[in-house]
């Protein structure tokens, strides 16, 4: 299992929408990163991620939390994510975490109304959109990292 999970490490590592993932606090089972948004209102800043997989992985969904705060109907206020991709019921064991990272950054780039944890955000991005725009901008302004520079960059 040890052999799979870095190997995805590495296929994540090289993979643009995510900077600096690396083990957590050495642990191949736990990792951090930076996620990169493309698309506004989120696409001025980074957030950091934690992907936790299971002792059973993967036979076993892992666990990915937003560590960043971010005003989004899709994330939970402790960074708790809507991703039926994760959950018991839809695993699959060939699913690989780049994969799931890829699914997290779909959500964030395209808030999506059948992934709601936060129904007055959904309700706000449907009936106000240019308020929720400018709230979630705000957000992201105060709470998010700043965005590494491209690889080969300055």
């Amino acid at each position: 299992m040890n052999r799979r999970i870095a190997k995805e490490l590495a296929e994540v590592q090289r993979w643009g929408g995510a900077r600096g993932v690396r083990l957590l606090h050495g642990d191949v089972r736990r990792w951090e990163g930076l996620l990169l948004p493309n698309n506004p209102p989120y696409n001025a800043g980074a957030f950091r991620f934690e992907l936790t997989f299971s002792p059973h992985h993967p036979l076993a969904p892992p666990h990915l939390t937003l560590r960043t705060s971010i005003y989004h109907p899709g994330v939970d206020p402790d960074g708790g994510v809507c991703q039926p991709l994760t959950s018991a019921q839809h695993w699959l064991p060939s699913t690989r975490a780049l994969q799931v990272l890829q699914d997290l950054l779909l959500l964030l780039d395209s808030p999506d109304p059948q992934r709601v944890l936060r129904p007055e955000l959904a309700r706000q991005l449907q009936e106000q959109p240019e308020v929720f725009q400018r709230q979630a901008e705000e957000h992201t302004r105060c709470h998010a990292e700043q965005r590494p520079d491209p690889p080969g960059g300055p």
